[in-house]
């Protein structure tokens, strides 16, 4: 026998070991275990659970007494700081009477999942019924916790989507066996995110629940957005939350192999007690939350009144192998590509891996077709600003289709954003120093090298350890391993680099693009969980709330042409043709980039480029505008990044990821 086969054998005797199911009877005396040690103990007998005033709770009030069938009314709100996001839903879950609805894809171990489970419980304890759904792949990493979390009281219930293996946690070996065994199915995953609080407020975007979503981890965070949503259409956001949780792949935490044969063999655990790694931003955030006049005048007053809103989700079923079954469950993305279709002026996508579907190709290509085609401009992310880097190779490969053939306008956001809703203070970071062009540096700057990922900078000492990190464990020297916990975890262990980010040329504290946003002819404004890739068409189950209202989809637009300002980001354009044999390098690019797996033409159509202001250039030019070269430097294809061996990775990914699209 070889050495591969010994260790392949190895590796699934492994697997299989560690994955040992429960009988029947087993997993109801599991179950039984969790429900007679949960506590019945409510503190508060009132009518409204002793809730704390909410003025954002108030929204929906407001919304359900001003509507009618015939003509609903909402309140909308965008959330684009961390820091309000995170105190909206403290607001919500402080002010709740009755339910709290949480869906979501991660659901991490760190000061941000800690503080909204301590939110939750705390509102369990006085009478609220909390039903908490997490998908398998990144829902809490450990095991008591989660079976503390099934015993800890009758109003709280934890349910796990889509538990490939029976498990709620699954190891590398069980990965490995998992995507040997079952490849589709552990790649359909619940990508929805919804907090839904008494049936009158909801919020959904791209936020999940761990440190980077909130402006919380001093390495690297995402610049995201929600939507919080006050008024009839929540009534759409119950009827789809339901109908996830009474799903098959929903399974009760207490049922599943690993936490019920916890329950077994060490019984009902008590909660325990998690210390924050950054107690005081912890408690300013708490503070902030109760402070009624402060949540009111930043948050409730600025909602905008608005009339219909439409809230489209996948349902489970999506999941199903019956082909017909799972199509007719699929709402997003058909409505998703129709609203893109119907435009005529304008397109203003936002996405942070620009990875297109075919259907969506097509779409865009037969847009671009028209006589008079609508303006498409796309915020994503640049290779130095991504938490996917197989994810953007696959998108450098096709630059030339999406500037050429889509008329696609494309902006890519910097990892050090000089005006973007960050809190920088809030990350925790400390030694912060400025250069000269207002980008940040945590301590002085510094080059990593070519061969080995960052290390933490000098002047970091200790931010290891203080838990602010990417959610994962901390190695031996102080780094943080990074949980499977993105986007496109049924990618994680693919190889080496999937969801590692690149080294940069200086170091900082990080920004990278999560937010999901449509705006169509300056009337309709859409911010969901999709990312207008193959994953959501095919695999993921994903939500969006719609909007047609002109003010709303000004106020998004603001937003989304804030993060392709030039001191936030790059525009993508054609590169300059060379003095000669530039048509021949043209149609040889192409033919290469048309090669399904042999993609290794070395010259790519376009670069990046960064706006030259002057008396000549008062603003930025689009890059099909005659003036656009006399106003803008070419800075390379990857700027900021310090790839050394990384470019030859690049190159390959470039060359071979076509196959991998379906699942980006």
């Amino acid at each position: 026998m070889t050495v591969a086969w010994r260790a392949l054998v190895a590796l699934l005797a492994l697997a299989c070991g560690a994955c040992g199911s429960l009988s029947a009877l087993e997993r109801d005396r599991a179950a039984a275990i969790a429900v007679q040690a949960r506590s019945v103990e409510v503190a508060c007998q009132a009518a409204d659970a002793c809730a704390s005033p909410s003025p954002l709770r108030e929204l929906g009030v407001r919304a359900a007494a001003a509507s009618t069938p015939e003509q609903p009314r909402h309140y909308a709100l965008l959330l684009d700081y961390g820091q309000d996001a995170l105190v909206s839903r403290l607001d919500l879950i402080r002010g709740a009477q009755r339910s709290i609805d949480l869906q979501t894809y991660i659901f991490d171990e760190d000061d941000a999942g800690h503080l909204v489970l301590d939110e939750l419980l705390a509102a369990v304890r006085r009478g609220v019924r909390v039903r908490m759904l997490v998908d398998q792949l990144s829902a809490l990493r450990q095991v008591d916790t989660l079976a503390a979390l099934a015993s800890a009281h009758a109003n709280f219930e934890l349910r796990i989507y889509n538990p490939v293996l029976g498990r709620a946690r699954i190891s590398y070996p069980m990965y490995a066996w998992a995507a040997a065994c079952c490849w589709r199915r552990l790649n359909q995953r619940m990508h929805g995110k919804l907090l839904l609080v008494d049936g009158l407020v909801g919020i959904t975007g791209g936020r999940n629940y761990q440190d980077d979503y909130y402006d919380w981890n001093p390495e690297f965070n995402f610049r995201d957005r929600d939507v919080l949503v006050g008024g009839p259409a929540t009534a759409d956001m119950a009827a789809n939350f339901e109908a996830f949780w009474d799903a098959p792949l929903s399974v009760p935490v207490e049922r599943l192999d690993d936490v019920g044969g916890y329950l077994l063999r060490e019984g009902a655990p008590a909660l325990p007690q998690w210390p924050y790694q950054d107690p005081d931003r912890v408690a300013i955030v708490s503070r902030t939350a109760d402070d009624d006049a402060l949540v009111r005048e930043r948050l409730a007053d600025a909602a905008m009144p608005v009339g219909d809103v439409l809230f489209i989700g996948d349902l489970p079923q999506k999941h199903r192998r019956d082909r017909e079954a799972a199509a007719a469950a699929v709402h997003a993305s058909p409505l998703l590509h129709n609203l893109i279709e119907s435009a005529q002026e304008e397109v203003l996508l936002q996405t942070p891996y620009l990875v297109l579907s075919k259907q969506a190709q097509a779409m865009f290509s037969r847009m671009h077709e028209r006589a008079s085609p609508p303006r498409v401009i796309v915020s994503t992310n640049s290779l130095a600003a991504t938490d996917s880097f197989i994810t953007y190779a696959l998108s450098y490969k096709y630059k030339r289709r999406y500037l050429r053939d889509f008329g696609f306008e494309i902006h890519e956001f910097k990892p050090f954003p000089e005006d973007a809703p960050i809190d920088l203070e809030a990350t925790g970071a400390v030694d912060i120093s400025w250069n000269a062009d207002g980008s940040v540096n945590i301590g002085e700057p510094q080059t990593p090298t070519d061969a080995a990922a960052p290390r933490a900078p000098q002047g970091r000492a200790g931010l290891a350890g203080s838990g602010s990190g990417s959610g994962g464990g901390s190695d031996g020297d102080g780094r943080r391993e990074p949980p499977l916990s993105r986007e496109y975890a049924a990618l994680r262990y693919a190889g080496v680099g999937v969801h590692e980010r690149v080294p940069l040329q200086r170091a900082g504290v990080r920004f990278g693009l999560h937010a999901k946003s449509l705006v169509i002819d300056r009337r309709i404004g859409v911010v969901g969980t999709h990312n207008f890739d193959p994953r959501g068409d095919d695999y993921n189950t994903e939500s969006a709330v719609i909007i047609e209202d002109p003010a709303f989809a000004r106020a998004l637009a603001d937003s989304i042409r804030r993060d392709i300002a030039p001191e936030n980001a790059w525009v993508i354009a054609r590169r300059d043709k060379p003095p000669v044999f530039s048509g021949l390098e043209y149609s040889l690019a192409k033919v290469s980039e048309h090669l399904p797996v042999f993609d290794l033409w070395p010259v790519r159509y376009a670069t990046s480029y960064e706006f030259q202001p002057g008396p000549q250039c008062p603003a930025p030019l689009p890059p099909f505008d005659p003036g656009f070269r006399a106003c803008h430097e070419p800075v390379g294809d990857f700027p900021e990044v310090n790839l050394g061996f990384r470019s030859l990775l690049t190159r390959i990914f470039t060359a071979f990821g076509a196959g991998l699209a379906p699942i980006l």
